[in-house]
């Protein structure tokens, strides 16, 4: 699984990467060690009526249907592509696709069995210094007060042969999309299942502090 990352791309750098308006308003994080646990506030990009737009969003999805905030947040960080479809916080909100910007992600491999023992791995794309993940988005409301909150998960799937030496006690990993695929992605005609295993981007890992 996927909860730490790097976003160290600004404003500027997304706008020229992607092509995009950025807002100026919201909390743009641009940071190292990013933890999802602590539900920060990334930018993604959506697609809402054919118009791409970035927006900040909080790591961790509340389902449009959460009677309050305190939903547990720390089990949506990541969505299992294999059972998207079936899952009650995801399965209605397949078409709601977004792209996660980062710049690359952290992970640990195992050194003994009981995983006492670790070494951390920084991984990153081989080709783009700015690449995106494979993310779900939802809206959910406070009843309270009537604002409106954009969440959203990361989707993942099996490991491939890097990453499985990498997180070797689980053996997944976050889609990483080939800069090709990312309006495929957010395309809700596209049927996700494509987006699993065989698919894989160029993607480079090694041992940091």
């Amino acid at each position: 699984m996927c909860y730490y990352v790097d976003q160290k791309s600004s404003r500027r750098d997304v706008k020229i990467r992607f092509n995009i308006a950025v807002n100026d308003t919201g909390n743009f994080y641009e940071g190292m060690f990013v933890r999802g646990f602590d539900h920060p506030n990334l930018p993604i990009i959506t697609n809402n009526n054919s118009d791409f737009v970035t927006t900040d969003a909080t790591w961790g999805l509340i389902p449009s249907w959460a009677k309050d905030d305190s939903f547990q947040k720390k089990k949506t960080l990541n969505a299992r592509i294999e059972s998207i479809h079936t899952k009650p916080s995801y399965k209605n909100i397949t078409s709601n696709r977004c792209l996660i910007i980062s710049t690359g992600f952290y992970e640990w491999r195992w050194l003994d069995v009981k995983g006492t023992k670790k070494e951390k791995y920084f991984i990153s794309s081989q080709i783009d210094e700015i690449f995106c993940f494979a993310g779900l988005y939802d809206n959910w409301v406070n009843p309270l007060t009537g604002v409106n909150f954009k969440t959203f998960t990361m989707v993942t799937t099996a490991a491939n042969e890097l990453m499985r030496y990498v997180h070797n006690h689980k053996q997944r990993m976050p889609i990483i999309l080939k800069r090709e695929d990312e309006l495929s992605w957010l395309d809700p005609s596209k049927n996700i299942s494509d987006f699993a295993l065989p698919y894989e981007s160029k993607i480079i890992a090694f041992p940091t502090t």
